[in-house]
């Protein structure tokens, strides 16, 4: 038991690693558990804190932005450094105990990186997008139906998570997940994201109050389907 916690407990922190390694070294690609390790920071967004009204408001955008993602991110920084001294001295008790933090921040740091390029000003539908039509119709009859489920999903999270669109390697078809907190998709189902939506109460309260759906139902209208479509083009790479 105590090794395949490790094992797991490796597995995500590497996954981490080749997740925002580019984002940091260019396209060079190596994996590196501790030592070669460099700080996350907090990226900035495609588009003015304003850009998403009436939708989503410049006061949740600024909150969420600037400091609930920038928590993560700092938090992350902090568990990581935590993580390097713990391996430097062999402590493997710390390094379990680090586990839920990482978790934890590390998936709230991939969430909204992915969340925040999902979104755009320039909303509408992925008409044009043929690929990305092709497959919705194939796996949910319509766009209709796709967001009806995608939203009672989202809309059907206990407490806080996100709901998402992701993409099977193994069936190759577009699959629909929820997740707890900050799990990350890809690490916890395995199915790789195309699109999420943050149903914490600090994406919406602000402005939506407990009303849950009327959020999910107007969060549409700002989907970035480019994004979308671009991301299920590269999932589907061999």
């Amino acid at each position: 038991m105590f090794l395949a916690k490790l094992s797991v407990f490796k597995f995500f922190i590497e996954f981490i690693d080749n997740l925002f390694f580019p984002l940091r070294h260019g396209s060079s690609r190596v994996l590196c558990f501790a030592t070669q390790r460099q700080k996350h920071t907090l990226p900035d967004l495609p588009y003015d804190y304003n850009a998403l009204e009436p939708v989503i408001s410049t006061e949740i955008m600024k909150l969420h932005h600037s400091k609930h993602h920038a928590a993560y991110v700092n938090n992350l920084n902090i568990a990581e450094e935590k993580l390097k001294e713990a391996e430097a001295k062999n402590d493997i008790s710390t390094i379990i105990n680090l586990s839920p933090a990482l978790k934890f921040n590390g998936g709230g740091h991939i969430n909204h990186s992915i969340f925040w390029n999902n979104l755009s000003p320039c909303g509408g539908s992925p008409s044009g997008k043929l690929d990305l039509e092709s497959a919705i119709k194939k796996d949910f009859g319509s766009l209709d139906s796709l967001k009806a489920q995608l939203s009672a999903i989202s809309v059907g999270v206990q407490g806080s998570g996100w709901g998402w669109l992701g993409y099977n390697k193994t069936t190759q078809r577009l699959q629909l997940a929820a997740c707890a907190n900050q799990d990350p998709l890809e690490a916890t189902t395995g199915l790789i994201p195309v699109l999420g939506i943050d149903v914490w109460e600090h994406a919406y309260y602000l402005q939506y109050k407990n009303v849950r759906p009327d959020y999910i139902k107007a969060i549409f209208d700002v989907i970035n389907w480019k994004d979308v479509s671009e991301r299920f083009a590269k999932a589907k790479l061999p």
